[in-house]
């Protein structure tokens, strides 16, 4: 693989792999900010515990999501990928932080290219 696009996948690898680790453990400490203000009064009412519970259930799924880039990066990064755009569109269909929700969309794009830049590279490396 041309040493640029290996550059490119591994600056992608460590930013999905590191970003969601970071953003599941803040789950549990709310430093960044407060994580509960992003579900919907409508879904906070559908939940059978409260909103903070289910943030860090979200937290353990980021956390293992990063872990996955790292150790499995094509299907980490699908997964990621998959997850962004899920937040997203809750994001959207709630009409709430709608410019959260067009930034996960490109971050779901830039992992979703990952999955396939690592993909192109497993295929070379078996050539």
């Amino acid at each position: 693989m041309n040493s640029h696009v290996q550059m490119i996948r591994n600056l992608l690898k460590y930013t999905f792999g590191l970003v969601p680790i970071v953003a599941g453990l803040d789950k549990f400490t709310n430093i960044l900010t407060d994580w509960s203000q992003y579900i919907s009064d409508g879904m906070a009412g559908m939940l059978p515990f409260e909103p903070s519970a289910f943030m860090m259930i979200v937290g353990m799924i980021e956390i293992i999501a990063g872990i996955l880039v790292l150790t499995k990066t094509k299907i980490g990064a699908y997964v990621v990928s998959a997850w962004l755009t899920a937040i997203a569109l809750t994001l959207i269909f709630s009409w709430s932080y709608v410019d959260v929700a067009v930034r996960d969309l490109v971050m779901a794009i830039a992992a979703f290219s990952l999955a396939k830049l690592s993909e192109n590279n497993m295929n070379n490396t078996s050539k």
